[in-house]
């Protein structure tokens, strides 16, 4: 008799049930325990995989993608490479319009994964013509037989994670976990998966981190828009100078910001002390829990969860190119001047 072979049928049937890996060193000053849901172990290396996925075959069982359809979004780099990984699998055409403040990283390889890319200035108004957002909706209307997956204002980017990371974590922590800490960009994650663990237990905690430069602090605590907190900075898919509907500000507790410098060395100590090759936004969530700490957040009985978005791999020209972090001003002097003596800095 045959055996069957041991296969996927694709590499989208990887998608989703990523571990939680134990933080021990870079939280052994803490008290408590600390969880990191690594999502680089998806097959395109980011969360942004579950929402892709799931968006498309939404709009599938609705009849909205046709034969030679194609996939229109805004992305700052890794929604862009999961809906392009999805669409080659599935036979679709992918157009993205992609922020300037993306690493040339996730740009090459959004062009390699197949993608139209068009490449839009990061530091303009939201409405502004040249914003990827416009951009990417001008897009929409000049390309017959498209779909625009705007995931910035689409619902079933919270339902996403309402169905999979939330239940994941419930289940992998046996419903123990005190704290959820999860960036906010677009908002979907932390608002999917927040949504179920209030569901299974109201008194998890639920905290949002947010960059110098955005909008989202302010708006969660005053429910309004204010302009003077707009400002240019460096990381990727955090924070935004818009309010997206995919964020569910009444799920979420409370909101921390960090900056793009500490999060950037944040970023290369996960790598130094946990041996785990983690995102910028990985390094933001984790200097998140750093100052939770100093405010005296936690305690010993503290099971706290974190997301870490996405693989390291991705901004190799940025946190993890000391030329780059000297180029910022994130290398003091002394750091800047052991590096060059050590031939680092090229």
């Amino acid at each position: 008799m045959e055996q069957t072979i041991d296969a996927h049928n694709s590499i989208l049937d990887l998608i989703g049930k990523t571990p939680l890996v134990k933080l021990n060193q870079i939280t052994s000053a803490m008290e408590g325990e600390f969880y990191a849901k690594i999502e680089a172990f998806n097959p395109g290396h980011s969360a942004k995989d579950r929402i892709a996925a799931f968006i498309i075959e939404e709009a599938e069982r609705k009849g909205l993608l046709k034969k030679d359809s194609t996939i229109i979004e805004t992305t700052s780099g890794n929604t862009g490479f999961s809906l392009a990984m999805v669409s080659i699998v599935k036979g679709y055409k992918c157009i993205l319009a992609v922020s300037s403040k993306s690493s040339q990283d996730k740009i090459d390889m959004l062009r390699c994964m197949g993608a139209e890319v068009y490449v839009c200035p990061a530091h303009v108004s939201a409405d502004d013509p040249r914003s990827y957002y416009e951009v990417a909706k001008r897009l929409h209307q000049e390309t017959e037989n498209s779909i625009y997956i705007n995931q910035y204002f689409n619902e079933l980017n919270i339902e996403a994670h309402y169905r999979t990371t939330g239940p994941e974590i419930w289940e992998q922590t046996k419903g123990q976990l005190t704290h959820f800490i999860a960036c906010s960009g677009t908002g979907g994650t932390i608002s999917g998966t927040a949504r179920y663990l209030k569901e299974m237990n109201p008194e998890v905690k639920v905290i949002g981190v947010d960059a110098y430069g955005s909008v989202l602090k302010k708006y969660h605590e005053t429910g309004k828009i204010d302009k003077n907190e707009i400002y240019p900075y460096r990381i990727e898919g955090l924070g935004k100078n818009l309010i997206p509907d995919a964020t569910d500000f009444k799920i979420i507790d409370t909101f921390l910001k960090v900056t793009d410098k500490d999060s950037a060395h944040t970023a290369r100590e996960i790598a130094r002390t946990e041996g785990i090759f983690a995102g910028y936004t990985s390094g933001a969530v984790m200097q998140a829990v750093k100052q939770l700490n100093e405010q005296g957040e936690f305690n010993k009985d503290s099971k706290v969860v974190v997301i870490f978005p996405d693989h390291g791999s991705r901004y190799m020209s940025k946190v993890y190119s000391d030329k780059w972090m000297e180029a910022q001003g994130f290398l003091n002097e002394m750091q800047s001047s052991k590096q060059k003596k050590a031939g680092i800095v090229i």
